[in-house]
């Protein structure tokens, strides 16, 4: 893993946001593990299923949907 430090004046809701974003990443890498852990072997699940996975999150959690998706794809990808 790959960890980038960089300091920075961010105004208190920025700093908010961010947490915000980085707890929805981290909600969507534990859904696809989870997914992925409780699969079954015939069910083989792909980047293509974790991809139409984070869209079926996306409509059962408003959060979710604030993300771009393009985020929720690479954060599912990533798990």
């Amino acid at each position: 893993m790959i960890v980038l430090e960089m300091k920075a004046v961010v105004k208190p809701s920025q700093c908010s946001a961010i947490d915000e974003a980085i707890r929805t990443v981290q909600f969507i890498r534990n859904k696809a593990l989870r997914l992925w852990m409780d699969a079954k072997k015939e069910d083989k699940i792909d980047k293509y299923s974790l991809n139409k996975y984070c869209a079926v999150l996306a409509k059962q959690f408003k959060f979710v949907d604030t993300l771009n998706s393009t985020a929720r794809q690479a954060s599912a990808e990533r798990a």
